[in-house]
């Protein structure tokens, strides 16, 4: 088990506690924080450290807090402008650092921050003309990618991989965090009937590749690794972790998959090979979403947490579970997510997988409030 500040929640050093416990504060589209846009600083503030205060109670150790969700900023950034998700309004000041405030507060509960950063997503929406002036995807165009109702940057360009680099690293080197996080987003989750249009950037840049499934997987390679080695120049004792979808690729496709039937597969439709990523040591850790329960037919969480801790074995990358908290009482959800003790299954199953050194709780505001008592029974049962 590593004892670095991160792993084990004790920034600058001390005793280590056991694996990771933490939570994921997602701020994009306001899901968990902040809940009202352009209220003022000081109820921001008391309803983010409410929060760092629930992971504390949670008997937590760790926040994995989005501070770039759609190429913007949680923090004075002089590369891309605040986030709208703070007042409304891109570009707007919010009057205050939430960055640097969420570090500060969070290390003086003993809770490690990790800042969460998405690559490449520009806007929830597909208009250009609504992202503030001087936004770089409006100084640079040909940087972006209409697709789904959405807008990307084009991870095919290496101006594009060097920028969101320079606008990521720009937090890690100001701020004590103590890891930098990215999650599921590469390349965009396929839309039925549309094209990703990176025809011109792969006939430019794509000559080594006659596959352009390959060609893509290796754009966002480079940016793996080049983000680890940058990290260790800029913050050696931070860590590199990235939180894919649940699923490699299935083993009707891939002997080396999982027994899965997943109608998604992150090395085919995102273009991430997380299996190589760990098995070459780019990152520090690896945090896969296994968003489903126990006995789920195409995805079961007893078939994938044992193939991620094979995937693990003999790496020194550690694993940490995401784990879909969300679902807890959801009508919408199959019977197993009635059950409060599902989740708390899921964390005696994982024990018995050496691998595995923790778990991450998505997200925030249902830590909070604890559906069906879910957050409860996994703090009893494990968190004592």
């Amino acid at each position: 088990m590593s004892t670095s500040g991160a792993a084990s929640g004790a920034p600058g050093g001390g005793a280590p506690r056991p694996g990771v416990r933490g939570m994921w504060i997602a701020t994009v589209e306001t899901i968990d924080w902040p809940r009202t846009r352009g209220v003022a600083p000081e109820a921001q503030r008391r309803e983010l450290d409410a929060l760092l205060d629930t992971a504390v109670e949670r008997r937590l150790n760790t926040v994995f807090f989005q501070v770039r969700p759609t190429a913007d900023a949680l923090w004075p950034s002089p590369h891309e402008p605040w986030s709208a998700w703070l007042t409304g309004v891109q570009g707007r000041d919010p009057g205050w650092d939430p960055l640097g405030h969420a570090v500060r507060a969070a290390h003086a509960r003993g809770l490690a921050l990790h800042a969460w950063f998405n690559p490449y997503r520009v806007a929830n929406h597909g208009d250009a003309s609504r992202l503030v002036a001087d936004h770089p995807a409006r100084t640079h165009p040909g940087w972006l990618v209409p697709y789904g109702g959405k807008l990307y940057y084009n991870p095919g360009l290496p101006a594009v991989r060097r920028f969101v680099q320079d606008a990521m690293f720009d937090a890690v080197e100001r701020y004590a965090v103590d890891g930098v996080h990215w999650d599921d987003y590469f390349y965009p989750y396929p839309v039925a009937g549309q094209a990703f249009d990176d025809d011109a950037a792969y006939a430019e840049h794509g000559g080594d590749f006659a596959d352009r499934g390959d060609w893509r997987r290796h754009n966002v390679d480079l940016l793996v690794r080049e983000a680890k080695a940058r990290l260790r120049r800029v913050r050696p004792a931070a860590r590199f972790g990235v939180s894919p979808f649940g699923v490699w690729r299935n083993a009707a496709t891939d002997p080396a998959g999982s027994d899965t039937r997943a109608g998604v597969q992150t090395y085919d439709d995102l273009y991430a090979d997380t299996r190589r990523w760990v098995r070459e040591g780019w990152v520090d850790y690896i945090a896969p979403q296994v968003y489903w329960h126990i006995g789920f037919a195409a995805a079961d969480y007893a078939t994938l947490v044992p193939w991620w801790d094979a995937v693990c074995r003999g790496t020194g990358v550690d694993l940490y579970v995401g784990e879909a908290l969300y679902k807890a009482g959801d009508p919408a959800q199959p019977a197993a997510w009635q059950d409060p003790a599902e989740l708390s299954r899921h964390l005696a199953f994982a024990a018995d997988h050496p691998r595995v050194e923790g778990h991450v709780f998505y997200s925030a505001r249902h830590v909070a409030a604890d559906p069906i008592g879910a957050m409860s029974r996994v703090v009893r049962d494990h968190y004592r």
